[in-house]
């Protein structure tokens, strides 16, 4: 970064790299219902959250024991289309399955 000099010989307010806000982040969170089947939970996460196998899995199994798990943290922007995505897929396969996002 280079210093400007001002017509008045001062530097002019500069933001350094570390001072620039990081943009917010979501955790997208799946909601544990008594119809959705836990393998459509397993392809959702691999489809839309392009987990493996064994992440998948212990994400679903943290549904299901818990109530809620979180399937990853985004800006609002990519957690907005994951929340729609979920959501289109399970409405298309007929089952009621809870997609959300909050704020970290």
């Amino acid at each position: 970064m280079t210093k400007e000099i001002t017509e008045a010989g001062t530097s002019p307010d500069t933001t350094s790299e570390d001072e620039i806000a990081q943009p917010r982040r979501y955790k997208v969170l799946l909601h544990n219902d008594d119809y959705t089947t836990m393998d459509f939970v397993i392809h959702v996460l691999k489809t839309v959250f392009n987990k493996t196998e064994g992440e998948a899995v212990q994400i679903m199994l943290n549904v299901h024991k818990n109530g809620i798990g979180v399937c990853g943290v985004y800006t609002a922007e990519v957690a907005e289309t994951k929340v729609v995505a979920v959501k289109n897929m399970a409405r298309k396969e007929g089952y009621p399955l809870k997609c959300t996002m909050e704020e970290v």
